[in-house]
């Protein structure tokens, strides 16, 4: 073609193509995109027309060269619709290198002619373009075929061409040994046999696996991902490359192109590329049309493989973003991304490496995971004979490391494999045997002497090796593990690549941009040198030094994405810190030994810290190994014995190197361990790391990954583990194979006590193989077989074998739950010890005899087929416990069968039939047990809740021995029965759809037995129609316990009937009926029914007492919430009539009419017999108090009436047969108002014998109780009148005074208008001679004063007066003392507190003294009266003052000397008191002034005053010549050195003295040496209290050297005195002497046990109270104390609180019978004591306060206090506050209040109750207390 014609066929063919892609914009983007990545195709470029566009592509394209253009003419031609010629045209143009015009000319000329001219077409059709179109098509297919063949070449030329480093022999680099491969997990999507499988040659199970298995899926779609999972050094990175070459090498076929990428390299590229950059640019580039090889790439995915190393050293994190096209530029993480989900390069196969961790995020769930387990002993041996090139040095290096356990668990890690063998291939020649493995006792000395091994001269180079780990430092902190040449020296570089320390390699760091880097040879090898860098350099401090010395935890699934580096550093540092070590580290840092030492002891001291720490499983297993390259026996035994008891490792990887290192610490540990491992994925070798280790005591597996290879590793240690007790191997892929060889090992373990295989997919052949062991493993109490495979056949082979071994006392199985609990023979312990005398010996033989079996196989499926073969099996068998057989298929046979075989099994316990299909028909068949088994206690039958068990009780001959060691009292003077009285069984039949057409049936079953005691026919549909009939059939059942007719549909006509069953039926004392519940029970004596057995005892008439003391019980009838109108309270009482008695009678209702309240009170004449009715929560008519004071003349029987709140009403009757008693009448809170006053007086004064009135509470007011004392003369009263709370004021104290004269009879009076309201009148029956009138907190006013005057005036009898006013507070003592001076009569007590704003004056009024005079002074109360005048007064008035006592009071100048004047005319006083008061320093001088002239003085009460040294001092001088005291209180005073000289002299002369109280005085060891020396003199002491002094040791054992001196001492309290052991046993021996002794409180001191054992040696006999708490007390020291308590009649109080108990809680057996407090506050009580104390709460039956808080107690303990609550009648306050009670234990406390119980609070705080369920308990059991502050009421006397 000439020039002409090619320029312008170009132009025209130019022009076409512009057309062509500007109609295929898209198409022509993303070519664009493709082959120009870095073209920005902004917001201009889309302003463009088409036209331009791509005009300015093809511009674009063609400007990056020939390649690029051809391979984009070529996509144009494959890709686009372009006819044959002008793809002949293109193609021949620009598809080759010769065809590349000007495309910038070209474009130029073709816009003035973009038509292609029309004739040219003809011109290149006729030139032959066929042969050249398939030409071009053929060399496009051969394009992606050159390229996989070129890159095979490459990768061959790769790994043919290296050369050994690291100084290898020659024979090293030639055969590859592949490490163990496991599959995580059984769902792994697999081909090949599931479990363990290996690289090539082996595989765990032994059989030869290919390395296609772990590339072949079932999935035939979606991603294709295997992650390889490996600690650092077991070979991944190797394993990668060794792919690769194999695929080079042509093995495996099925892969077209394999991919190797390491992220570490992949971290450089920081820019975005495409995948096919990523392949291209990493690995080999087309030679020509990448995009026709990728293409064929993508068509072809199902053949790729592409392998990611290193997917744990990513450094960007994984994005969850995607963009709409998958193909569009991200980084390397992103497209590994879309490659694992299948959106690129779909089909392919991904393989990624990994060390344990969490995996990132874009990896697919269903990712098939392996494990890399490194090497097993096969392995090593085949890697030591491939290392090694002759055969001498092969043997020599495996007998080193055979010989070495330590060297040979190393090799378990193929890195460290490969440094070992180079270490003894440099060690061995010239080295006797072991003398090599000597010198590699831990992995870092493996890397030191690979250091000494790599120098061909033999010479450390320190320079170059510090470098080297300044750059590893480096690295590891800054995340870098590739280095560029910048970034290390080149002497450094140089040394480390010329010893292979350090390779290079070419990184891409962006497309077409290449780089050289270097990096370590291994990550283990740049921590070894940043070790080295920090033990060397002396930059490096101690503070940096510690800090890294760190435990790095790997949790599964918990880590982040990205593991740390510097996973072995802390290692190293540790090996480094070993002594061996010492002199390489010296020579390298070219520093002195010493200073060495000192570095090395930092990691040692950093180490020791980290072992006292509480550590999680991975990093006990990381320090373990640390601890271990010390080489420090001393640390090693530090941190065995800081180990936890149980040692838990959950969820993370451990290898056998791990299991190494944790055994040989646990090897120097004395005492037992616990091992628990659960979901840890295990190399399957591990357990053989165990042989031997005699400190495991426990140990438990539980894991998926666990299989057949597991299992005989297992088996091969057992044997050797002489001090297992308990194996569990749990959740495992055993199969039989595994379980064999377990079956093998167990006889070697006659130690086991508990093994448990479940949930191991055990077949039926397994699980018999197992059981047939349990004969050799003579101390086996539970084998766990839950969740395995056991068909129904083999379950009746177990229970053969549970009936046949002699040991195995319950089998229980349930669904997929089987378990077996054996109880070994006492004679165990001895046989295994090889004691011949025990073997086959008597005693064996009937333990045998004597054992008992239960069984429980519940939800079987068992049909009536397999019940005909287990009765043949047990009727052969021991005596049986339980059977229970719930859940099955026996229908109405089965169970039939079951109940008549009953009686022949000997069960002693339960047979539980329930939920078998039993239907009505079959409940008579099973009903005929109750005639043939005489061991039957009860049979519970429910149709509704699938219900059928039977109770039964002991043999008769072990009832019999019971009846004879009972006794009877000898005034018993009936005859009992000769025979032994026979079981009383309980029939329960209910929710059984019951009608009364059943009952003839029913009572014919039933009526076999006359041993029937209970029978409960509730939940029936009886109706009142059956019970008449049952009330008829009843007689023929003979003597019942009880009759349960609840839920039966009944109305009142039902129970009317019943109520003649008191006359039938002799059994029947109590009938219950409401009926809003439906619940209806009748029942006899609580204690039982033989007493009034038929033919057992005479007939007894009501109210006949028996012969030994008790009075007959009495029957009982009980109504509630029923309608009781008129009517049907005539038809109850005319039924009553007939009852005989004594009969009680308890109605409750919602409303109780007027006209119903009279018919009930108008029949009481004719109910005799009644001597209780009772009405409660019944709304009563307002004029039930007056209907009620009628009735003693309508009914004279009537005792005592007790009307609360118009809503409770208890009358009590007595019969004619009773004395006569004083008749009672209550009528609190029922709104009696003034007009109710007068009628009700009518009424009462009917009643001749009226003891008690109680009108408290109701709203008489003022005027109610002036119109009650116009009547109260008429009221013969002979009591008490309580008149409390009804809303009165000073008028009635007023109306009370006046009235007193008209009532001779009335003997005392007391009125409190405070807070109390308290208002009480006391009556005698004869007119008295003195009365006694007390007055508190009236608040009299002035203008009350004449009044009340004149009203005592006329008070001739009054002969004692005592008022308590309120006004005190804001008056002065001179005040207070001017009143008292002109109150009337001999004043004999005054008390002043101001603060309480209290005075009391006690007066006595003489009967000779004019009464008019007494009146006339208290009318004229003069409170500014001179002083001298006020002095006289006093002294005239209080001359017979026996008491004075002040308190809160602030004593000025002018009151101190009046008191003084006071003081020194007071001839009879005895007590004086001022506490908690302030006096002035002249005041103190008064004060003692006066009291040293009351020489009578009894009583000196001093204590709590603001007083010094100096005050103190003075004060005391009063106490000279006090020979008289009898009680000295001087407690909070200062009493120092010379203070307490003055006392101690004083106390020389009180021999009299009985009481003294020193507490909190500043009492010194010196000080007690003095006062012990006075007290010497004071033989009548009764009382001493030191407490919260100092006394110590030295103080305590003065004092003890005195107290045996003091025979009347009762009551010492040595509290908080700093007391230790030695004084604490000497007062304990001292204290025996006090014969007398009833309080000692020896709290708050370090006393220890030996305290409480000498305490308990010689306990005073009258001892009262015992408070111990907080004296350091242990579990041995309580429980002496425990036993010497016991017995103990006079004790009362205990206190024990905060000591750690634990097991030690005091345990009675006698129990004490007057102990009412027990204190054990946070005394660590658990559940586990909580039995034995509850027991022994029973036998203290005075108990009232227990408190328990601060402790341990659970619900276990809750049901035990729950249990004994009712049998504890004294019982009113519980504090189990701060425990762990839950709302289920809340709940049995409840059910133990509602049985009865008097207990008024149980404290419940902080125990993990939530508030709504607490709010719902308290609800329901309002004693419950579940809130901060105690908010138990405060209980007001009501006088006397």
């Amino acid at each position: 073609m000439d020039p002409i014609s090619l320029q312008l066929g170009t132009r025209n063919l130019h022009g076409w193509l512009v057309r062509l892609l500007s109609r295929n914009l898209e198409w022509l983007d993303a070519k664009v995109k493709l082959f120009l990545p870095n073209v920005d195709l902004g917001s201009e470029y889309q302003a463009l027309d088409p036209t331009q566009r791509a005009i300015l592509h093809l511009q674009k394209l063609h400007t990056q060269g020939p390649t690029t253009w051809k391979s984009f003419i070529q996509c144009v031609c494959m890709e686009l619709d372009v006819p044959m010629d002008m793809e002949v045209l293109l193609m021949s143009m620009w598809g080759h290198e010769d065809g590349f015009p000007s495309l910038l000319e070209i474009g130029k000329e073709s816009r003035s002619d973009s038509q292609l001219h029309p004739g040219l077409k003809r011109t290149y059709q006729s030139c032959g373009s066929s042969p050249r179109r398939k030409q071009l098509r053929k060399q496009q297919q051969e394009l992606p075929k050159r390229y996989l063949q070129l890159l095979r070449t490459s990768v061959q030329q790769r790994y043919g061409d290296r050369t050994p480093g690291l100084g290898q022999p020659l024979a090293f680099h030639q055969v590859y040994v592949p490490p163990i491969l496991q599959w995580s997990r059984a769902s792994a999507p697999f081909h090949t046999q599931e479990g363990a499988t290996t690289g090539d040659p082996k595989a765990e199970d032994g059989t030869n696996v290919n390395i296609r298995d772990l590339f072949s899926t079932k999935a035939s779609k979606g991603p294709r991902v295997t992650v390889l999972l490996g600690k650092a050094g077991m070979g991944k990175t190797t394993l990668a490359h060794w792919l690769c070459q194999k695929w080079a090498d042509g093995e495996l076929d099925r892969f077209q192109a394999v991919f190797l990428f390491e992220f570490r390299q992949l971290n450089l590229i920081t820019g975005s590329l495409t995948l096919p950059q990523l392949l291209f640019d990493v690995h080999l580039r087309p030679e020509a049309s990448p995009e026709a090889v990728f293409q064929h790439l993508k068509e072809n995915a199902e053949g790729i493989l592409l392998i990611f190393d290193g997917l744990d050293e990513i450094l960007q994190p994984c994005s969850d973003k995607e963009t709409a096209d998958p193909e569009d530029p991200a980084s390397a993480l992103t497209l590994f991304s879309r490659l694992c989900r299948g959106t690129l390069l779909p089909g392919c196969w991904v393989m990624a490496t990994s060390r344990p961790g969490k995996l990132p995020a874009c990896l697919p769930t269903e990712a098939a995971t392996v494990h890399m387990w490194g090497f097993d002993g096969p392995r090593v041996e085949e890697y030591v004979n491939h290392f090694f090139s002759d055969q001498l040095s092969r043997e020599a290096a495996l007998a080193e490391l055979r010989v070495d356990r330590r060297l040979w668990s190393m090799c378990a890690v193929p890195a460290l494999c490969q440094v070992a063998c180079l270490c003894l291939h440099h060690l061995l020649p010239g080295r006797s045997p072991g003398q090599a493995a000597a010198l590699l006792p831990s992995m870092t000395q493996n890397y030191v002497q690979m250091l000494l091994a790599l120098d061909p001269r033999g010479v450390l180079q320190a320079e170059p090796l510090l470098g080297l780990g300044e750059v590893a430092l480096s690295g590891l902190e800054s995340g870098k593990v590739i280095f560029s040449t910048g970034d290390i020296p080149a002497s450094t570089l140089a040394f480390g690549d010329a010893l292979g320390l350090l390779t290079s390699f070419c990184v891409c760091t962006g497309p077409g941009h290449q780089d050289k880097g270097y990096a370590f040879s291994h990550l283990s090898l740049q921590e070894f040198f940043a070790a080295l860098h920090l033990m060397t350099r002396p930059q490096v401090d101690r503070e940096a030094l510690s800090q890294h010395v760190t435990l790095h935890s790997r949790w599964v699934q918990r880590t982040k994405a990205r593991l740390g580096l510097s996973d072995h550093l802390p290692t190293f540092l540790a090996g480094l810190a070993s002594r061996a070590c010492r002199s390489f580290l010296s020579l390298l840092a070219q520093r002195e030994e010493e200073w060495v030492a000192a570095r090395q002891e930092i990691v040692l001291q950093a180490l020791k810290k980290l072992a006292t720490r509480r550590l999680t499983g991975p990093k006990i297993v990381e320090l373990c190994h640390c601890v271990g390259e010390t080489q420090e026996p001393e640390l090693a035994s530090f941190m065995a014995h800081n180990l936890p008891q149980q040692l838990p490792f959950h969820n993370f990887l451990l290898t056998y190197a791990d299991m190494a290192s944790l055994t040989n610490i646990l090897g120097h540990r004395d005492g037992p361990i616990h091992l628990d491992f659960e979901g840890c994925p295990l190399e399957p070798r591990c357990p053989e790391t165990l042989a031997g280790c005699g400190q495991v005591e426990n140990l438990s597996f539980k894991s998926r990954k666990c299989g057949d290879a597991f299992a005989e590793a297992l088996s091969r240690s057992l044997p050797t583990m002489g001090s297992l007790k308990k194996l569990g191997l749990a959740g495992s892929k055993i199969t039989a194979q595994g379980i064999s060889h377990l079956v093998q090992a167990l006889p070697f373990c006659p130690q086991l006590e508990e093994v448990s295989f479940q949930d191991n997919q055990l077949k039926d052949k397994e699980v018999l193989n197992i059981v047939k062991v349990l004969s050799c493993l003579p101390r086996l109490q539970k084998l766990d077989l839950s969740r395995n495979n056991v068909s129904v056949s083999t379950l009746l082979s177990l229970t053969k074998v549970a009936v046949t071994c002699p040991t195995i006392r319950m089998l229980q199985v349930r669904e997929t739950d089987l378990i077996f609990l054996l109880s070994p023979p006492t004679e165990t312990a001895a046989e295994l010890q090889g004691d011949p005398d025990l073997q086959g010996n008597a005693n064996q033989r009937k333990e045998a005899q004597r054992r008992s079996l239960a069984l429980r196989l519940q939800k079987c499926q068992l049909g009536v087929h397999d019940v005909e073969v287990l009765i043949a099996q047990l009727q052969e068998g021991p005596q049986l416990d339980e059977v229970d057989l719930s859940g099955n298929q026996l229908k109405d046979e089965g169970c039939q069968l079951m109940a008549e075989a009953a009686p022949q099994l000997h069960i002693t316990k339960k047979l539980d039939l329930s939920d078998n299909g039993l239907s009505a028909a079959g409940v008579l068949s099973v009903l005929s047990v109750v005639s043939t088994c005489q061991t039957l206690a009860e049979l519970h039958i429910s149709l509704l809740h699938k219900t059928v068990v039977f109770t039964f009780a002991p043999e008769l001959e072990e009832q019999e021995g019971i009846q004879k060691r009972a006794t009877f009292p000898d005034s018993l003077t009936f005859q009992m029965p000769s025979e032994p009285s026979l079981r009383s069984p309980r029939i329960r039949l209910t929710h059984c759809a019951l009608q009364a057409q059943h009952l003839e049936l029913l009572c014919k079953a039933l009526g076999g037995s006359c041993r029937l005691g209970h029978l409960d026919l509730s939940g029936n549909a009886l109706g009142d129609e059956g019970v008449a009939l049952l009330a008829r059939l009843l007689p023929g059942l003979g003597s019942l316990q009880s009759l349960n007719l609840s839920e039966n549909r009944l109305s009142l006509e039902g129970v009317f009937s019943l109520i003649q069953c008191f006359s039938t039926l002799r059994w029947l004392l109590h009938l219950e009926f409401s009926s809003a519940s439906q619940h209806i029970i009748l029942r006899g004596d609580k204690r039982g029914r033989d007493l009034l057995a038929p033919g057992s005892l005479p007939e007894f008439r009501a109210g006949a007492r028996l012969g030994f003391g008790q009075r007959h019980v009495p029957r009982s009838f009980c109504l509630k919430e029923c309608q009781l109108e008129p009517l049907s309270l005539s038809h109850l009482c005319k039924s009553l009539e007939k009852c005989p008695g004594p009969l009680e009678v308890q109605l409750s209702c919602e409303v109780l009419s007027d006209q119903s309240l009279e018919t009930l009170l108008h029949h009481l004449p004719q109910l005799p017999q009644l001597s209780l009715l009772q009405l409660s929560q019944t709304q009563l008519p307002p004029r039930s108090p007056l209907l009620l004071a009628d009735l003693f003349s309508l009914c004279p029987q009537v005792q005592k009436v007790d009307l609360r709140s118009l809503r409770h009403l208890t009358l009590h009757l007595r019969s004619s047969e009773e004395q006569e008693d004083r008749c009672c009448w209550r009528f609190t809170d029922c709104g009696l108002r003034q007009e109710h006053v007068e009628p009700l007086c009518c009424l009462l004064s009917k009643c001749e014998d009226l003891n008690q009135l109680d009108l408290s509470a109701n709203l008489l007011g003022d005027d109610g109780l002036r119109c009650l004392l116009e009547c109260l003369p008429k009221v013969p009263i002979s009591g008490s009148l309580n008149l409390s709370c009804n809303s009165m004021s000073q008028e009635s104290v007023l109306c009370l005074v006046e009235a007193l004269p008209s009532c001779p009879r009335v003997r005392e009076a007391s009125v409190n208008l405070g807070s109390k309201q308290s208002f009480w009148i006391h009556f005698s029956r004869q007119e008295e001679a003195g009365k006694t009138l007390r007055l508190s907190e009236c608040r009299f006013k002035p203008e009350h004063m004449p009044r009340l005057a004149a009203s005592l005036n006329q008070a001739l009898q009054l002969a004692e007066l005592t008022v308590e006013e309120p006004w005190v507070g804001r008056a002065r003592v001179l005040k207070l003392l001017e009143v008292c001076a002109q109150a009337s009569g001999n004043i004999t007590e005054i008390s002043i507190s101001e603060t309480q704003q209290q005075l009391c004056i006690q007066l006595e009024f003489p009967h000779q003294e004019n009464p008019e005079a007494v009146a006339l002074r208290l009318a004229h109360c003069d409170l500014g009266t001179h002083q001298n005048l006020l002095a006289r007064q006093l002294m005239e008035t209080c001359a017979r003052l026996r008491q004075l006592s002040l308190s809160q009071v602030n004593l000025c100048d002018a009151s101190s000397l009046l008191l003084q004047s006071l003081l020194l005319s007071l001839s009879e006083l005895k007590n004086f008191r001022l506490t908690y008061s302030c006096v002035s320093s002249k005041g103190l001088a008064h004060l003692a002034s006066g009291l040293s002239h009351c020489h009578l003085l009894e009583e000196l009460d001093l204590s709590n005053n603001q007083l010094g040294d100096e005050g103190t001092k003075v004060l005391l001088g009063a106490l000279e010549g006090k020979c008289r005291l009898k009680r000295l209180d001087l407690s909070h005073l200062p009493l120092g050195g010379s203070t307490l000289a003055v006392l101690t002299q004083g106390l020389g002369h009180m021999t009299l003295l009985q009481s003294l109280r020193l507490s909190r005085s500043n009492i010194d060891d010196v000080g007690c040496c003095h006062l012990s020396k006075a007290l010497r003199a004071a033989t009548s002491l009764e009382e001493l209290s030191l407490s919260h002094n100092q006394i110590g040791n030295t103080g305590a054992q003065d004092l003890a050297a005195v107290l045996p001196g003091l025979p009347e001492l009762r009551k010492i309290d040595l509290s908080a005195n700093g007391i230790g052991p030695a004084g604490g046993a000497r007062l304990a021996e001292s204290l025996t002497l006090c014969r007398h002794l009833e309080e000692l409180m020896l709290g708050c001191n370090a006393l220890e046990d030996c305290t409480a054992l000498g305490l308990a040696k010689g306990l005073p006999r009258h001892l009262r109270v015992l408070h111990l708490p907080s004296s350091h007390l242990s579990p041995e020291g309580v429980l002496s104390l425990g036993q010497a308590l016991d017995g103990c009649p006079h004790v009362e109080e205990i206190s024990l609180a905060e000591n750690s108990l634990a097991g030690g809680v005091p345990r009675f057996h006698q129990g004490l019978p007057v102990l009412r407090q027990l204190d054990l506050v946070s005394c660590e009580i658990d559940n586990q004591a909580a039995k034995p104390l509850a027991a022994s709460f029973v036998l203290c039956p005075a108990l009232e306060n227990i408190t328990l808080s601060w402790n341990l107690l659970g619900d276990e303990a809750a049901a035990e206090l729950a249990r004994v609550l009712p049998q504890m009648g004294r019982l009113k306050r519980v504090d189990l506050e701060k425990n762990r009670i839950t709302a289920y234990g809340a709940w049995l406390l409840v059910e133990g209040l509602a049985q009865g119980s008097g207990i008024q609070v149980i404290r419940l705080w902080n125990n993990p109750i939530p508030p709504d369920m607490a709010q719902h308990l308290q609800n329901q059991e309002p004693r419950l207390d579940f809130a901060f502050f105690d908010n138990q009421p405060q209980v007001i006397p009501r006088g006397t």
